[in-house]
C-alpha cells in the first residue's frame, strides 16, 4: 500500500468522523474502511471489542450505542438498519479486534493511535485555548472600539487614556500598577497575561461603551471617558457581588507562550502521525 492510499484512509477516517457534543463513527461507515466487505462479517468483530472494552474500561454503553438508521431502498421507500454510533475508544478497540491480515485494519489502527494523542493534548489545553479565544475577541472588540471613538473625534491620545481610565475602574488600580505588580513590561498589553475572567469582564465593558457610544450617540473624549468609566465600574460591580476582585486574581500564563507551545505541540503531533504513517507502511511490506 503506497504512502498516497495510507494517506487517503486517514483523510476518508477524519471525513466519516461526527461531531455532537462528542466525536464518534458509525459502523456502517467504517466497515468498508477496514477491509470488510459485507456488515455480516463485522458483527463479530464489534462484539469483540464491546467484550475487550469491558475488561478494559468496565463500562461500554458509553463507547457502543446501537441505533437504527433509515434508507432508501430501490422502490423509493425507507427503511431502518442497525447501526452501531463508536466512541473514538470503542473505534480504536475495533481495529485492535478486526483482521490483523487486513492492511486496512493496520493502517485504522495508526490513525486512532494519533487521535487519542490529537484529543488528549487538545483536552489538556482546553483552558489554554479557552484564554487563547478570549483574548482573541478582546482584540476585536477594542479595535471595533478604537474605530467608533476615533470617528467620533477622539485622537489616538485620547483612546489611551479612555482605556486606562476603563482598566482604572475595572482593577480599582492604575494599568500602570498592574502591570507592576504582574510584572508586565512597558510595552506589552497587559491583556496577555490576565485570566479568562478579566479578559471577557474588560470585553464586555468595552463592548458596552462601543454599543452605547452609538446608541446615545456620543462624541469627544469626554462624553465617551464618562461611558467607559460607567461600564467598567458595573461590570466590577457585578464581579464583586460573586467574590471576584480582578486586581487580587494571580496573572495567567503569557498567552504568546502558549501560542508558541501549542505551535510546537501541532508541528510535534504532525511529525508523530508521518511517523505512524510510516510505520504502518513498513509493517505492510512485510
Amino acid at each position: 500500500m503506497e504512502q498516497g492510499q495510507l494517506k487517503l484512509i486517514f483523510q476518508t477516517l477524519d471525513d466519516i468522523r461526527h461531531a455532537n457534543g462528542m466525536e464518534y463513527w458509525y459502523a456502517r461507515e467504517l466497515y468498508p474502511l477496514l477491509g470488510y466487505s459485507k456488515w455480516e462479517n463485522f458483527l463479530p468483530v464489534i462484539e469483540k471489542a464491546k467484550q475487550a472494552c469491558k475488561k478494559s474500561v468496565g463500562e461500554i454503553d458509553e463507547h457502543f450505542l446501537d441505533v437504527q438508521k433509515m434508507i432508501e431502498t430501490g422502490n423509493g421507500a425507507n427503511r431502518g438498519i442497525d447501526d452501531v454510533k463508536l466512541s473514538r475508544f470503542a473505534s480504536y478497540m475495533v481495529t485492535l479486534n478486526g483482521d490483523s491480515r487486513k492492511q486496512e485494519i493496520a493502517v485504522a489502527q495508526a490513525y486512532f493511535v494519533t487521535q487519542t494523542r490529537k484529543f488528549e493534548l487538545i483536552e489538556k489545553r482546553l483552558e489554554e485555548l479557552e484564554r487563547i479565544d478570549s483574548r482573541e475577541k478582546l482584540k476585536i472588540t477594542e479595535k471595533e472600539f478604537g474605530a467608533l471613538v476615533f470617528a467620533r473625534g477622539v485622537d489616538g491620545s485620547g483612546i489611551a487614556k479612555i482605556r486606562s481610565r476603563g482598566d482604572e475602574e475595572l482593577f480599582g488600580r492604575t494599568t500602570k500598577e498592574m502591570k507592576d505588580k504582574f510584572m508586565v513590561t512597558k510595552d506589552k498589553p497587559i491583556a496577555d497575561v490576565l485570566p479568562s475572567v478579566t479578559l471577557k469582564a474588560k470585553d464586555l465593558a468595552t463592548a458596552m461603551t462601543t454599543e452605547n457610544a452609538r446608541r446615545k450617540n456620543l462624541f469627544g473624549l469626554v462624553p465617551i471617558g464618562k461611558e467607559h468609566v460607567s461600564n467598567n465600574q458595573n461590570v466590577r460591580s457585578a464581579l464583586v457581588k460573586t467574590g471576584i476582585y480582578p486586581e487580587n486574581l494571580p496573572p495567567a500564563e503569557d498567552i504568546k507562550k502558549i501560542e508558541a507551545r501549542h505551535r510546537k505541540e501541532i508541528k510535534e503531533l504532525q511529525q508523530k502521525q508521518r511517523k505512524e504513517l510510516e510505520s504502518a507502511a513498513k509493517k505492510l511490506k512485510k
